[in-house]
């Protein structure tokens, strides 16, 4: 015996009314975290990093937060393209614990007892700048941060301290390694393992 149109239709609307009363019932999506908000996570875990002392805290929060692909290709210039793309997670690996031993060694030079949000630019298709102090023995310290949307997510593009963007400094540190070895990123992905 097969259904009737009415009866199929009247199925239909059963199952629709208990889905729709169900969902009541279910938790609102979470609203996505503001790049404020976001920042000061950010900085509460590179804080810790920083009185951790340790390689592992650090290249834990880059991991989480970095953007990697971003920071990384930009950081090889024109020779990104001479990196094979199955070549790039080890260099990314590299790039990171590179970037976690430099901070942890120099994490005692610069005790921070404070971070904090001091405002935030709008939102653009270039990311959003997040201003922020940091207090270094009791002297504020003001960083600019880049804070960009990557596959849905926030991620940290670049850093401004005292005028200077780290892109800038790891861009010319890694182009310049290429450009002295040949002009072959494999060099540098040996030389930050190495490191």
């Amino acid at each position: 015996m097969t259904p009737t149109v009415a009866a199929r239709r009247s199925a239909l609307s059963a199952i629709a009314a208990l889905l729709a009363f169900a969902a009541m019932f279910q938790p609102a999506p979470a609203r996505a975290e503001a790049p404020s908000q976001y920042m000061q996570r950010v900085m509460n875990e590179l804080v810790q990093a920083q009185r951790s002392r340790s390689v592992s805290a650090f290249s834990t929060v880059l991991r989480s937060h970095m953007d990697v692909p971003g920071v990384g290709l930009t950081a090889l210039g024109d020779h990104a393209r001479s990196l094979p793309k199955a070549e790039r997670p080890s260099y990314y690996s590299a790039m990171i614990n590179f970037i976690a031993k430099y901070s942890a060694k120099e994490a005692p030079k610069y005790p921070v007892s404070r971070a904090i949000v001091t405002g935030v630019g709008a939102e653009t298709a270039t990311g959003t700048d997040v201003d922020t102090e940091i207090t270094v023995d009791g002297s504020p310290y003001e960083i600019r941060w880049k804070v960009v949307r990557s596959g849905g997510a926030l991620k940290v593009r670049d850093a401004q301290v005292i005028g200077v963007w780290a892109t800038s400094y790891i861009n010319s540190l890694f182009q310049d390694y290429i450009a002295n070895n040949g002009n072959n990123p494999r060099a540098l992905v040996m030389a930050l393992n190495r490191y």
